[in-house]
C-alpha cells in the first residue's frame, strides 16, 4: 500500500449515528415519563434519546423529572390558546424544533385534534389504562369494577383520530380481585404501565413495531386487535409481585 492510500485510509472517520430523537407529552406527575427516562439511563429504549418533555400544564411535575434528567422540558399551556386548533397548532411547531422519530403520549389528557394526527400518523404512541378496545376514555378502574369484570390492564397503542382507537401494539394484564378498590387498580396498572411503555418504545426506534395504516405490524406480520399481551402471570413475573397472596385472597 502506498503512502498515500495509507494517508486517506487513516483520515477516513465513519459518520456518527445520530440516536433516534423521542418527544414526550405529558399533563401531570409523569410516572410514565420516569419509565422511560429509567429505560434511557439503562440502555434499554432502542438506541432512543428523549429530545423533549412537553406539558400543556405548566406546573405538572414531570416537568421537573425531564428537568433532573438533563431533558428539555417546555410548559405550553393549553388555556393559554383559544382554541383546540390554536393550540395544537403550537404544539405542532414546538415538536417539530426537536425533530421526533416518536412522540409518545405518556398521560398526555388532551384530545388531539385531526390536524395533529394526521401530521404525525404513524409516529405517536400512547399508554392507556385499560385492554382496549374495552374501556376507552376516562375513569377505567372504576368502571371495571362496576361492571363486575374479572380482568383490566393496560394498552399501548398508535394515536389515530378515533379516541383511544388507534391499533393495539402490546398490553398487559391484570386480574381483578374481591379486594379491589380503584386505587388499587390504578397502582396495579400503573406498573404495568412502566413494564410495557419503554418495550413498546424500544420496538418502535428499531423499527420493529410499525403502522402499516390499518394495523400495528411486528416485524412486518400485522398483529390481531389487541396487539401482544402479556398475561397476568408474565407481567406479575416481571415486576417481581408476590401471586400466592393473591391466590390465598381469593380462597
Amino acid at each position: 500500500m502506498s503512502e498515500h492510500e495509507s494517508d486517506t485510509l487513516n483520515d477516513f472517520a465513519a459518520d456518527a449515528v445520530t440516536p433516534p430523537r423521542i418527544v414526550v407529552l405529558i399533563s401531570g406527575s409523569g410516572s410514565n415519563l420516569q419509565a422511560l427516562i429509567d429505560a434511557q439511563e439503562h440502555d434499554r429504549l432502542g438506541g432512543g434519546e428523549i429530545a423533549a418533555v412537553i406539558a400543556n400544564v405548566a406546573d405538572a411535575y414531570g416537568l421537573k423529572r425531564a428537568r433532573d434528567a438533563g431533558i428539555d422540558a417546555v410548559a405550553l399551556p393549553h388555556r393559554e390558546y383559544e382554541s383546540r386548533e390554536a393550540y395544537d397548532g403550537a404544539l405542532i411547531k414546538v415538536i417539530e424544533r426537536h425533530e421526533p422519530d416518536l412522540i409518545v403520549l405518556a398521560g398526555f389528557m388532551r384530545i388531539l385534534t385531526p390536524r395533529f394526527v394526521q401530521r404525525f400518523i404513524g409516529r405517536v404512541l400512547n399508554i392507556h389504562p385499560s385492554l382496549l378496545p374495552a374501556y376507552q376514555g376516562l375513569n377505567t378502574h372504576a368502571r371495571v369494577l362496576a361492571d363486575g369484570v374479572a380482568e383490566h390492564g393496560c394498552s399501548v397503542h398508535f394515536v389515530t383520530e378515533e379516541l383511544d382507537g388507534g391499533p393495539v401494539a402490546l398490553q398487559a394484564a391484570l386480574n381483578v380481585t374481591a379486594d379491589d378498590s380503584p386505587a388499587t387498580l390504578k397502582d396495579k396498572v400503573h406498573a404495568r404501565e412502566h413494564l410495557i411503555l419503554p418495550i413498546a418504545v424500544s420496538w418502535f426506534l428499531q423499527g420493529r413495531l410499525r403502522f402499516d395504516g390499518s394495523h400495528a405490524t411486528m416485524d412486518g406480520v400485522a398483529l390481531p386487535a389487541r396487539g401482544m399481551r402479556l398475561s397476568h402471570e408474565d407481567a406479575a413475573e416481571e415486576l417481581d409481585e408476590d401471586l400466592s397472596d393473591e391466590a390465598g385472597a381469593e380462597e
